[in-house]
């Protein structure tokens, strides 16, 4: 028996374009970009589609991201594919909570407008960082950055990949201390702010505000939740977990390693790039990827699973 699992990007996968040919073409994705312009009130396909420098910055691509991901996977779903479980890394959590049926669509899209606005504002920019950690076993990184101040482990990725992210000088010491620990490579990362470190505490908190205002249904199918890497199956459970996700590490590959063990075979990436077959590739190579960006993407898809 096969199983399904839809899985959703996160920050830093957002492209020009993402999600046009839905918006073009369906029904479905132009309902759903037209819903994020009303619900914005700026328009989602310019933002999406043109040309702009207000697409990489937190408190808009969040909301972009989403609506993009959504509009695919509703179309996606209108073709008979649908997920038994749903996972997202980071900012994609919010689309497998759309994916569970926890969050309505709306919600998804009006909460990351909120968290992308928090998390840009937690930090100024310059003094958090994000460094990717190259080749070094996850137990060697806790070991380092367990014993200094300012800096977490942000994303366990894959084997091979776990990014840092703190304050700038404490994850510039860590880099090269964690490079006489042996990595191969540490990369500092392009980004607005030290997302999933304790630096973005009172942003969690902010967060629960508008969460505690936020219609959590019980889901439909089980997700995965980025902080404990298991399944959530209780709705009870959903808004802590959010509100903490945006401080604490993102258990990505044990996330992964927690569907295939339950069964998962297949896993459907939706969304921009693809950073998450990138990882799943490293992760097993036991199981079956496939992309959606486009909707030619989508046909294959659809293709090769109802065949």
């Amino acid at each position: 028996m096969s199983k399904i699992a839809f899985i959703f990007p996160g920050q830093g996968a957002q492209a020009c374009g993402m999600g046009k040919d839905f918006y073009e073409q369906t029904e479905t994705g132009k309902r759903i970009f037209d819903k994020a312009t009303e619900l914005m009130g700026f328009s989602m396909p310019e933002l999406c589609f043109e040309e702009n420098d207000r697409l990489d910055i937190t408190e808009y691509t969040q909301a972009a991201m989403v609506t993009a991901s959504i509009a695919m996977m509703r179309v996606l779903e209108e073709n008979g594919i649908r997920p038994d479980v749903a996972a997202g890394l980071s900012l994609g959590e919010y689309c497998a909570l759309a994916a569970a049926g926890v969050m309505s669509d709306e919600d998804a899209i009006r909460t990351v407008r909120q968290r992308g606005i928090f998390m840009q504002e937690a930090v100024p920019v310059g003094q958090g960082a994000m460094a990717a950690i190259l080749a070094l076993d996850a137990a060697a990184i806790e070991e380092v950055t367990g014993a200094m101040e300012g800096v977490w482990i942000a994303n366990y990725n894959c084997p091979g990949q776990i990014v840092i992210s703190g304050e700038k000088a404490a994850v510039e010491e860590a880099c090269e201390k964690l490079k006489a620990a042996g990595a191969k490579r540490t990369v500092m990362l392009n980004v607005s702010g030290p997302f999933h470190s304790g630096m973005l505490a009172a942003a969690g908190e902010k967060l629960g505000q508008v969460l505690s205002q936020v219609e959590i249904h019980e889901p439909q199918i089980p997700y995965v939740a980025n902080v404990t890497a298991q399944y959530v199956k209780n709705a009870g459970e959903v808004k802590e977990l959010l509100t903490r996700q945006v401080s604490s590490s993102v258990r990505w590959q044990q996330s992964v390693e927690a569907m295939i063990a339950d069964g998962v075979n297949t896993f459907i990436e939706i969304g921009p790039g693809k950073t998450l077959a990138g990882f799943m590739r490293k992760i097993s190579r036991d199981v079956k990827t496939f992309n959606v960006e486009t909707l030619e993407d989508m046909g294959k898809v659809v293709e090769a699973l109802k065949s």
